[in-house]
């Protein structure tokens, strides 16, 4: 409780992942409403892969370490608002975007040519997840948001290895979310888009300074 009490940045991050899953939750099940679907025609070369389902799952893990680690065991404050403040925009957007133009898409197959337990973990997946609120991806602007703040991080700048980890695992996963018929390619652009607007935004500036500081 005293960390608690002394940390109020994880007081805010509580409050504010409780006021996205009510928000998130509403939007997918909102009755009545007109969907607009997402589709492009690169959509239709992609095929399906059940085997992405792991780096999809590994997701959840991924976002969560990186906000335990930036939020706990990084000192560095600059770090850790960069972070948040980066994820805060992108999700917040997000909602707004569901709220105001209802999107959605119809790629996901209708049947499995294959049976494995690959499969089964999708079939659960598609259960429980809506083909709706898909624009832009949470799951491609998180990671590569999380990819960021690693490569950025002076404490991880010596663990080589980490931040090649956190490549490798971010480019799976936003690759995950086209070949499990999870997102659009639209999706995924999109979500690149405000990835890099967010970067030029929160992390230049950060770096302008910087230089300036060192040259005086």
């Amino acid at each position: 409780m005293r960390y608690l009490k002394n940390n109020k940045q994880v007081w805010i991050i509580l409050i504010y992942f409780i006021f996205y899953l009510l928000i998130f939750y509403f939007l997918e099940h909102r009755l009545n409403t007109r969907i607009h679907i997402l589709h492009s025609s690169f959509d239709d070369m992609i095929p399906f892969n059940e085997y992405f389902i792991v780096p999809y799952c590994l997701w959840f893990i991924y976002i969560a370490a990186a906000i335990v680690y930036f939020t706990i065991f990084n000192q560095n404050k600059t770090e850790f608002q960069q972070l948040t403040i980066t994820l805060g925009i992108g999700m917040t957007l997000f909602l707004i975007i569901s709220f105001i133009i209802p999107n959605g898409h119809t790629l996901r197959p209708v049947y499995f040519s294959r049976d494995n337990i690959f499969i089964d973990m999708v079939k659960y997946l598609y259960r429980t997840d809506t083909s709706t609120n898909i624009f832009p991806s949470i799951h491609v602007f998180n990671s590569v948001a999380v990819h960021i703040a690693v490569a950025k991080c002076d404490s991880l700048k010596t663990h080589r290895w980490v931040v090649r980890s956190s490549l490798i695992l971010s480019v799976l996963i936003v690759l995950s979310t086209v070949f499990l018929k999870q997102h659009s390619i639209l999706d995924v652009v999109g979500a690149l888009i405000l990835n890099f607007i967010c970067y030029i935004k929160i992390y230049k500036p950060n770096q302008a300074m910087q230089r300036a500081i060192y040259f005086r």
